[in-house]
Order: C-alpha cells, then sequence, then structure tokens
C-alpha cells in the first residue's frame, strides 16, 4: 500500500490548534480593499475556527500524513 500524501494546499491554508481545532483565514482579504469599509478590514483580519463537522471530518483526513 502506498504512502498517504497530505494535501499541502490545505495545509497550507488550515492550521491545527494544539486542542485540535481547526483554524483559518477568512476570504475577501487579498485585493479591492479600498471599497470595503475599515470596520470590514479588521473583520477579515481575525481568524476562525471551522465547525462543520462534514467539513472538519474531510479536511482531517486530507490532512493525514
Amino acid at each position: 500500500m502506498p504512502k498517504l500524501k497530505t494535501s499541502k494546499s490545505v495545509a497550507k491554508r488550515i492550521k491545527i490548534t494544539a486542542t485540535g481545532k481547526l483554524i483559518r483565514n477568512r476570504p475577501g482579504k487579498s485585493h479591492l480593499l479600498s471599497t470595503k469599509s475599515a470596520k470590514r478590514r479588521r473583520y477579515l483580519r481575525k481568524k476562525t475556527q471551522i465547525t462543520s463537522k462534514p467539513f472538519v471530518d474531510k479536511i482531517r483526513r486530507l490532512l493525514r500524513p
């Protein structure tokens, strides 16, 4: 059986905390920032947790070594 490979595209975007939660950046912070309000840009700076059970399971499968 061949080795399982980590999905590098997912590994660059999602981090696992010490307690096992998945953390991601919010989308929409890369360009066209002049049209977005300062409040919205501050909100986009913050990271958020992935809570959807189906997504968490799928991402964990992609991140396993």
